[in-house]
């Protein structure tokens, strides 16, 4: 069996977690603008598969200050701006959220929920091993039965 039918099929279960975290995600109501789901990657080789995103889910330590345009994206999809009626203009609300950022950083709400935990539970994780290695057994079976039939003639 050839390595990419490997690569292949742990992209394919990798690439169908994705899939399902950004459902979770969507149906919990954390997302805003969206953005974070298309920052999803899925990458495989022969013996790995990973799943990264932007890390912004889990906070940010002080230090840098975030872009301004991040955050009047996160004003305007909130619906904040809405609310400021002349008070503030977005654009100074969204220098001071950046400046206590990089003062303070920030950290998420918890919810009480791992969106990725729901997910990649022990079970899915199995089911993954199961679904990957059956090949890789029946390749290494044939291999071991191509040989004793070499060995045999």
């Amino acid at each position: 069996m050839a390595t990419t039918n490997i690569r292949a099929l742990l992209a394919a279960e990798f690439e169908a977690i994705k899939a399902d975290v950004i459902t979770r995600y969507q149906e919990s109501g954390l997302s805003v603008s969206g953005n974070w789901a298309t920052t999803l990657e899925v990458t495989a080789t022969e013996t790995s598969a990973s799943l990264l995103g932007a890390g912004y889910l889990e906070g940010r330590p002080p230090g840098k200050q975030p872009p301004s345009e991040a955050i009047i994206t996160w004003i305007e999809a909130k619906g904040i701006a809405t609310q400021l009626e002349n008070e503030i203009s977005i654009t100074s609300l969204a220098f001071l959220i950046a400046r206590k950022i990089a003062r303070e950083g920030w950290q998420p709400e918890k919810t009480g929920s791992d969106i990725v935990a729901e997910v990649v539970t022990p079970q899915r994780i199995q089911q993954v091993i199961d679904r990957v290695s059956t090949p890789l057994v029946n390749e290494f079976c044939n291999d071991i039965i191509n040989f004793l039939k070499q060995i045999a003639a």
